[in-house]
């Protein structure tokens, strides 16, 4: 079995894959106008809803923006909260507290989630609202954070409580950054009026943390092409196994095979399939039955590579070794071809697209900080 499992990820960030490659630097064209647009939209905005990604409290926040929150009603919300290890989210309720920041998890797809936030803006602008006919609310964050889905559930919500003139609109949304490239404006309650607007997610130009860079690309807000899929996997990987995750999976060790499925039925599980798709339940009971024997390989094998590795992973050269070992029980569990030259990528993509599926289990990425932290919001 493994020894010496790392109690703090501190050695990770010295690690080779990690240091290599310079600043992450993704800054796509419409970033710069949708950027100079929120600022001049959060002058006159009355309340701020900023929304994070719950496994990356602190790495999902938009540093260039934040001396502009400062002086801003608002509150954070940590979304995806679904994704996210539910016993670490108090810890990290108890830190926004101590820092005098108003913060709720939620699940920006779940009706009853969401409307504890709309409950919480209106009593956190009940003042605004008996002096104002008008009332702005805009929404902000870093891409892929479900900022568009939020805005979709929170109308939705308002069109079952207000009269909503003409068709509703919907923000677009997508699996990917960068899909919202404009700012619209929705009108969510009459008597004042509110308005919500949805905005771009946008990030700062360059991002000098490597380590924050990578947390931001595993969590899908900085395209994989901009850092490397292998590289991200590598990553996430070299945290999994520093907290000893893996060992938690020894149930799956012995998981060899498919269930059986018959030839006729087995769907195409090309890496686009294996995205959730959340207006459709699966067409037959073997996408589902398929992928969760994927997933049971996956951690059948990560465990049984870090159990089996003698090496100490204080060490970067051994650590690094564990790391190739399991990359090619991954290629095995995902029924890869070891000659394909693109194996690594291959597998690669499948891995993160199970992370981000949540189908590794709730995660949170950043640690918890210390409560006297500087720059913590």
């Amino acid at each position: 079995m493994a020894r010496n499992i790392v109690k703090k990820a501190s050695l990770i960030g010295e690690m080779g894959f990690i240091k290599g490659g310079g600043k992450i630097n993704w800054f796509p064209g419409h970033m710069a106008s949708a950027t100079r647009a929120i600022r001049d939209r959060l002058k006159l905005s009355d309340f701020v809803i900023e929304v994070r990604d719950a496994r990356i409290p602190l790495s999902s926040k938009n540093d260039e923006l934040q001396p502009l929150l400062e002086g801003k009603k608002r509150v954070v919300a940590l979304n995806k909260k679904d994704l996210a290890n539910p016993n670490i989210m108090h810890k990290w309720i108890e830190y926004f507290d101590s820092v005098k920041q108003d913060c709720l998890t939620i699940n920006a797809h779940s009706r009853s989630s969401v409307q504890k936030l709309l409950d919480l803006v209106e009593y956190k602008m009940k003042e605004a609202i008996r002096k104002e006919p008008t009332l702005l609310v805009l929404v902000v964050g870093v891409p892929n954070v479900g900022k568009s889905v939020l805005i979709n559930s929170i109308h939705q919500i308002a069109s079952s409580r207000f009269p909503v003139q003409g068709k509703r609109k919907r923000a677009t949304v997508g699996p990917l950054p960068g899909v919202t490239q404009d700012i619209a404006g929705f009108k969510i309650a009459h008597q004042p009026s509110i308005y919500v607007l949805d905005t771009p997610g946008v990030l700062v130009p360059s991002i000098p943390d490597i380590e924050t860079g990578l947390k931001l690309a595993a969590a899908g807000s900085v395209k994989d092409s901009v850092v490397g899929e292998e590289r991200i996997a590598q990553y996430l990987l070299a945290v999994l196994n520093s907290r000893g995750t893996p060992l938690h999976w020894r149930r799956f060790m012995d998981v060899e095979t498919d269930r059986r499925l018959d030839s006729e039925d087995k769907p195409d599980y090309s890496l686009p399939n294996l995205l959730p798709k959340r207006k459709t339940p699966p067409s037959i009971k073997s996408d589902v039955v398929y992928i969760e024997d994927m997933v049971s390989r996956v951690q059948g094998a990560l465990c049984r590579t870090l159990m089996e590795f003698e090496g100490s992973l204080e060490d970067e050269g051994e650590f690094g070794d564990l790391i190739d070992v399991q990359f090619e029980a991954l290629q095995k569990a995902l029924k890869i071809p070891h000659k394909t030259s693109e194996g690594r990528t291959m597998a690669s993509k499948k891995f993160l697209t199970l992370f981000r599926m949540g189908k590794l289990g709730p995660f949170i990425l950043d640690d918890v900080p210390h409560p006297a932290a500087s720059d913590c919001t």
